[in-house]
């Protein structure tokens, strides 16, 4: 059973241009020249959050494309991980997709090169388990949650709301299974609301996930982000500067700098999973992190399509676990 990428909204936009640098964590680090692009960082107030966590000795699992293994900011934040696509131990990607998620959520930050991750502490464990032309199975997708989650991941990260498999998938059956497995081993399970707009509920209350649609820059809904499950929150998901394999992919074909933006759920995601990370750094315990992502979240105006909210990243890590 598979199905391709074309639900996806993401468009890539080049990202040439690069900001004035911005202030680093810290006086010995060089500050990331596209640090300025990034406006999903002070939208979720991450950068307020650093001074209390990180989300350092944390493993986020990027369970989508692959990752490019070579990237100058991902290389040193990898930890192993595995191919269940091609049945090796080298997840490289040939899409691009799983680049970008993995450098929003803990690309190098303050190594003088390209971008900030959302948890500068965090390391990635890229799954692969969906092709190049982005379509998955949904036994590799439950074997890639069930791995990850048994080699370590304290965040599963899965951004495969566009593949059109989550809304289909996630009413039942085994993919429920895997992702209650993760929770029950230790690990927040962190998936995209997809991209078709539409007013949904495709997770059943019982399965422990988070749910995360998009907003743009304005603070609203993003017009592509589905809405409506219970307990989902919102991230930044429009115009997501990361990083982009280095090598011609379906996603670099016109660029390959290592650098684009993206649009889409997917993008948000790994925001939330970034924040996922640092109250993992703080000893809470999968529920506690879902729920003090939940509680903390801002919707002042109480606008459906935000869900919960906007999620604040700095309130979270300042929340009482």
């Amino acid at each position: 059973m598979s199905e391709p990428l074309s639900r996806h909204t993401a468009v890539l936009v080049c990202a040439a241009l690069v900001a004035a640098p911005a202030a680093g964590c810290g006086d010995d680090h060089e500050p990331d020249p596209k640090r300025g692009q990034q406006w999903g960082l002070e939208a979720l107030k991450l950068p307020a959050a650093w001074s209390v966590a990180r989300g350092d000795d944390t493993v986020i699992a990027v369970v989508d494309t692959g990752v490019d293994l070579d990237h100058p900011d991902l290389s040193s934040r990898l930890v192993p991980g595995t191919d269940i696509v091609d049945g090796d131990n080298t997840p490289n990607d040939n899409n691009g997709h799983g680049t970008h998620v993995a450098g929003i959520a803990a690309a190098a930050t303050d190594n003088g090169v390209g971008i900030s991750g959302g948890a500068p502490g965090a390391k990635v464990m890229p799954v692969r388990v969906l092709t190049a032309a982005g379509s998955g199975a949904k036994e590799d997708i439950t074997h890639g949650i069930v791995w990850a989650a048994e080699h370590g991941a304290d965040v599963i990260n899965l951004s495969l709301g566009e593949t059109g498999l989550m809304a289909k998938l996630l009413r039942g059956g085994t993919l429920n299974r895997a992702i209650t497995t993760a929770h029950d081993e230790g690990a927040v399970v962190v998936a995209a609301a997809g991209n078709e707009g539409a007013e949904t509920q495709p997770y059943r209350l019982t399965t422990p996930v988070l749910v995360v649609g998009a907003t743009d820059q304005d603070g609203g809904p993003a017009p592509f982000s589905n809405f409506g499950a219970q307990g989902a929150v919102s991230a930044p998901g429009v115009a997501i500067l990361s990083t982009l394999p280095t090598y011609t992919t379906p996603l670099t074909r016109d660029d390959t700098s290592g650098y684009g933006k993206l649009d889409g759920t997917s993008m948000a995601t790994p925001c939330v999973s970034a924040v996922a990370a640092l109250l993992h750094q703080q000893g809470r315990t999968p529920d506690q992190i879902m729920a003090a992502i939940k509680e903390t979240a801002r919707n002042p105006e109480q606008l459906p399509g935000l869900g919960l909210g906007i999620v604040d990243a700095q309130a979270a890590v300042k929340s009482a676990k």
